[in-house]
């Protein structure tokens, strides 16, 4: 009981309750992972093994620091459970079963870009266009159906369009070159354990048996296939806890479905419940500002949440003219508050519903000379230099990999063309054997220049070599890898080169080489392999350095699961946030709703909406009505800031149609309304994507000209088709370009 006193006593309830199926519903705030930690210690203080404890979260952050207070809590060093995401968790049963479903240990792990990357090679192979049906489109729709178990097959005799049967064809490819490649992507990380143990029964009960212990962060966020493996790990022993809050569960547009939660007591009787509603982050006002709007949703479960913590202020909602206004008035906002309350520029976070929100308010810290991250952007390891380093690896490691193959052959340069790759993937097809044994039989293939089949044999020498000293274990892994890439002459290129964009790539290449050490130097008994694993894993979130003294910018995707003093929510406008195209349903709608009830219970002491009376979306300019979300605030709790040209409110509170009036908007459904003389969009630049993974182009964007090569971008200037950047280039120089006729590739 020592262990529990911190606990309060629905916590404490919950803790320890370690027998039979629990469901923990834990609102926003109410120390969900505070319960989940004790859980796991309480029980390895019963004296249950820490191997027969499976712990799956949805973040490598969230479970870094739930191994760290575990051991915090105990006073002592335990053996660490087995604890991570649900892809690596099941990535590492896979190394040991893999061979069961016809897979080497040392498979590869292929990220979203690899992936997509094969359904184009394989679009071209099939002679299926790219204009026409959009690779991305494709690949979302084979994750999908990935995620519901459904075999190429299966789609193939379920298809309603031309695009369902392409996407049929592709998906049948796809799936047969993954295995040839002895590659796995994400989805087959939680598909692949699934077939084996359905196949395996005796591997079923091994894992069962080993895993007496069950526990679910976020189970709201959990998808079919996750749903389906963990019904199976949990049938025989039963010992499941499930912790979570359906009305945080926002990602429905990545396969999470919100009925694995709703139904978890049909799905084991006689199960017990708990609610946590207690909450110890949010001052009174912020937490009934979210239970006003969250209770508009019809597919909830019924809680109520309330706080001990003081009073605190009403929301802020600020009206601003338009984007550039609102980034200058976040900025003002974020300098008032530090000169008045003292605090620091981390205390501090804005919140955007999608990426492209982020260049107006980035403008706008700018200009104030405020320190801001963005979490979200362009990530280390999928940088050019590093995916194409990472390619070299893999290839060591996994020799079946086509794609990482494909993509050293001319990194450096060695004049492979396409038309040489595609007579040795014949070759490869013809013989039945691997892409990089057909590099061997060069001089089998006729019209190959000397320097070509000069290059492709001296690569093959190379990756032989390093090949061998890696089966036999001679080396390190930080030494095999380090050694293997001065050899490519990579290094040795960015360097003679000499130019800032060179030298930067050099310096990242010198820090994933770092990385190798370090983690080899951490985990001693791990390889290359692992090494390759890990890094493949790795989220946004979970490389975001929460200790820097700067602004912190995030999609309210990327915020689940944080805190910060003050929150600030930008863009609150209908068709923006609620964000819809068209005519949305309420099941949309509801999703939404669940994750701006994210968003405001982020904040602990402050929270401030912003919207704009005029915005430029995809290139054109409209006039949007405040989000239906503000209008769900109750008034009471909401103090209203006009613009600086605005006569109307200040506080207190209107109506929607008042509101709407007022901003001279229409009350329509539409959302928006054009001006007549405004042209078309540009749609190179106005990226809005859900996945929250777009580029964007801004300034300081490294890309690619078909004529000038690469540069960086200077400054960014006009709007829609007007719209101009001046750019830096390494050979050019600078040069200032209309967009919509320069065709930039964003690096």
């Amino acid at each position: 009981m020592t262990l529990l006193q911190e606990l309060n006593p629905s916590q404490q309830d919950a803790v320890k309750a370690t027998g039979g199926p629990v469901m923990i519903i834990a609102g926003a705030g109410s120390g969900k992972t505070r319960v989940l930690t004790y859980r796991i210690a309480y029980l390895l203080q019963q004296g249950v093994h820490s191997g027969r404890i499976l712990a799956l979260t949805f973040t490598n952050k969230a479970a870094n620091e739930m191994k760290e207070r575990i051991n915090s809590l105990l006073q002592t060093l335990h053996a660490i459970p087995w604890m991570g995401t649900f892809h690596s968790v099941f990535a590492r049963i896979l190394r040991q079963e893999a061979h069961l479903l016809g897979y080497e240990r040392s498979y590869s792990i292929y990220d979203t870009e690899d992936s997509l990357s094969l359904v184009k090679t394989i679009m071209q192979d099939l002679n299926i266009t790219q204009q026409q049906f959009h690779p991305k489109a494709i690949l979302k729709t084979i994750s999908n159906v990935k995620n519901k178990l459904q075999t190429p097959d299966q789609l193939a005799n379920n298809t309603h369009s031309i695009f369902d049967e392409k996407a049929a064809l592709i998906y049948g490819e796809y799936y047969k070159r993954l295995k040839q490649n002895n590659a796995m992507d994400f989805d087959d990380l939680i598909t692949l354990p699934i077939r084996l143990f359905e196949k395996n029964p005796e591997i079923l009960e091994k894992w069962q048996s080993r895993f007496e212990y069950i526990l679910v962060d976020e189970y709201q966020d959990t998808n079919h296939a996750q749903y389906r493996l963990l019904n199976l790990l949990a049938k025989k022993q039963k010992n499941i806890c499930v912790v979570g809050d359906d009305a945080q569960s926002i990602y429905a547009f990545r396969g999470a479905d919100i009925r694995n939660i709703l139904d978890f007591e049909h799905d084991y009787p006689g199960c017990n419940i708990f609610r946590l509603e207690q909450n110890y982050r949010s001052t009174q006002k912020i937490l009934q500002a979210a239970d006003s709007v969250i209770t508009n949703n019809n597919q909830r479960i019924p809680k109520s949440l309330w706080t001990q913590n003081s009073e605190g202020e009403p929301v802020h909602v600020i009206e601003c003219e338009n984007e550039q206004d609102e980034g200058l008035r976040i900025a003002r906002l974020i300098q008032d508050e530090i000169h008045k309350s003292k605090r620091d520029f981390n205390d501090y976070v804005v919140l955007y519903r999608t990426n492209a929100q982020s260049r107006s308010i980035e403008d706008g810290l700018r200009r104030s000379v405020i320190p801001y991250t963005i979490v979200g952007g362009v990530e280390f390891y999928k940088r050019k230099e590093i995916k194409d380093v990472i390619a070299y690896l893999r290839v060591v490691v996994n020799p079946a990999d086509d794609e990482s193959l494909i993509r050293i052959f001319n990194f450096p340069h060695r004049g492979i063309g396409e038309i040489t790759i595609g007579r040795m993937r014949k070759i490869a097809q013809e013989h039945d054997i691997m892409l990089v044994d057909a590099m061997k039989m060069i001089d089998e293939i006729p019209r190959v220049n000397r320097k070509t089949r000069q290059g492709i044999q001296e690569l093959f020498k190379l990756i032989e070599k390093y090949r061998t000293l890696h089966n036999k274990q001679q080396m390190s892994a930080s030494e095999l890898a380090r050694s293997f890439i001065e050899e490519t002459g990579i290094l040795t290129l960015f360097k003679q080169e000499g130019s800032h964009e060179s030298l930067s790539r050099w310096e990242n290449i010198q820090e994933l080489l770092s990385a190798v050490t370090e983690f080899c130097e951490e985990n001693p008994d791990k390889g290359l392999a692992d090494f390759l694993e890990s890094i493949s894993l790795i989220a946004d979130v979970d490389k975001w350095n929460d200790s820097r003294n700067t602004v912190t910018l995030m999609t309210l995707h990327s915020a689940k699961g944080l805190e910060f003093p003050v929150v600030i929510m930008a863009g609150m406008e209908d068709g923006l946030f609620p964000l819809y195209n068209s005519h949305p349903d309420d099941d949309e709608i509801e999703e939404e709703r669940r994750l701006c009830y994210v968003g405001m219970t982020r904040a602990q002491e402050k929270l401030f909406m912003t919207y704009t009376r005029f915005r430029y979306r995809f290139g054109e300019g409209y006039y949007p009505t405040i989000s239906r979300f503000v209008d769900e605030i109750k008034p009471s709790l909401v103090v209203q800031h006009q613009s600086s040209s605005n006569t109307g409110w200040t506080n207190g509170s209107r109506s929607r149609a008042e509101r709407r009036a007022f901003l001279g908007t229409t009350t329509d459904n539409t959302v928006k309304r054009k001006r007549k003389r405004q042209q078309k969009p540009t749609a190179h630049f106005a990226y809005e994507d859900e996945s929250q993974d777009v580029p964007q182009l801004r300034t300081g964007s490294l890309v690619e000209h078909q004529e000038f090569g690469k540069g960086r971008v200077l400054a960014l200037s006009g709007r829609g088709d007007t719209m101009k950047a001046v750019v830096d280039f390494d050979s050019a120089g600078q040069k200032s370009l209309m967009l919509k006729f320069a065709n930039l590739k964003i690096l």
